[in-house]
């Protein structure tokens, strides 16, 4: 995370500086807004990396800024996060349709949310296309296309299979899949491999190779 700007956008000044005490610590370029109308000002101005932004905010909403912010010529390929402690799913849900890349419910654990970033910066700096496949992700639209179809997957799968493209031929393991899109969701042991299975489903077997024991990779 090194060297990477971020905003956080919260009216909590605790939570505003306990995150940029912790992201400074990272050496990344931390800006702070405790309010709608300053977050849009830094993020049109300074077109940040990462954006952790609030729902519930005292002038404009979250959902309507992270709206804002992706119609931002520089900020179309930023990484925004709501940090909120509103976890109905119909909040979450109109957070994901702004344009958010993820949606974490408070109160905040700190090692989590920095892996998380970690995880999905990295995807982020990917090529959409990679390998000789023909299948591609598209983060923006959630869709998946191969061999000129589009496909409209369930989010778990759809993010199961970006984690699996995020590094092709790296092999996966099981625990670590379960920590990146599952997180703290108490699962079934099988959970991973009916995902698995139905991706298989859609795309082919040879797209994703399981090694016994351990875990999966992506081949394409």
């Amino acid at each position: 995370m090194e060297g990477l700007k971020i905003l956080i956008v919260d009216d909590e000044r605790d939570i505003v500086d306990m995150l940029a005490y912790n992201f400074e610590m990272e050496n990344m370029k931390v800006f702070t807004a405790l309010n709608g109308k300053s977050a849009l000002e830094i993020a049109r101005d300074n077109n940040p990396d990462i954006v952790l932004l609030d729902v519930m905010l005292p002038d404009i909403d979250g959902i309507e800024i992270c709206e804002r912010i992706r119609q931002m010529s520089g900020m179309k390929s930023a990484l925004i996060i709501f940090l909120s402690a509103r976890g109905e799913d119909y909040s979450q849900v109109a957070g994901y349709k702004a344009g958010a890349d993820d949606y974490i419910v408070k109160p905040i654990r700190i090692k989590i949310l920095k892996h998380k970033i970690n995880v999905l910066a990295s995807r982020f700096k990917k090529p959409t296309k990679i390998l000789e496949t023909e299948i591609s992700i598209d983060k923006e639209r959630f869709i998946v296309s191969n061999k000129g179809q589009d496909y409209f997957l369930p989010k778990k799968e759809f993010e199961l299979l970006s984690l699996l493209m995020s590094t092709p031929e790296k092999v996966f393991r099981r625990d670590e899949i379960l920590r990146d899109v599952w997180g703290d969701t108490v699962i079934g042991d099988r959970t991973i491999d009916v995902h698995i299975r139905k991706l298989r489903e859609k795309f082919g077997d040879k797209v994703i190779q399981t090694i016994k024991g351990v875990g999966y990779k992506f081949t394409g």
